[in-house]
């Protein structure tokens, strides 16, 4: 048997009800840490509870940028997965639509709602 390799992937979304403030750019900042805390937790709930949920490890919040409109913070995050060798590639696809059907058509996460365009997957 060949062993399991991690697998990364990207996911970014805009919130459309949190706005972007300066300490937001500042990874030691409280604000910061504390959307960090809260936007990871959502993001690994919905995909342990996806099709790759047997094999997902966890994401982590990698930035935080200013959205189009003034309350909207945008959001870089990377996830990852074990990937059997004989497994097929992340189905990236499916897997966005599985998103899109947890969070009400991309509309809410949590406390957060979302810009409905805004959801990218990327494996």
């Amino acid at each position: 048997t060949t062993a399991a390799t991690l697998e990364r992937f990207t996911v970014n979304f805009t919130i459309t009800n949190l706005p972007y403030t300066s300490d937001m750019e500042n990874p030691d900042s409280a604000k910061y840490n504390a959307t960090q805390r809260v936007t990871t937790t959502l993001l690994d709930r919905l995909l342990k509870e996806s099709s790759i949920g047997p094999t997902f490890q966890g994401c982590v919040t990698t930035a935080f940028r200013p959205g189009s409109h003034r309350d909207e913070t945008r959001v870089d995050a990377v996830c990852t997965y074990s990937k059997e060798a004989s497994a097929a590639p992340l189905d990236r696809v499916g897997l966005y639509h599985e998103v899109s059907n947890k969070s009400r058509g991309i509309t809410q996460l949590g406390p957060y709602s979302l810009d409905k365009d805004s959801l990218y997957v990327n494996g």
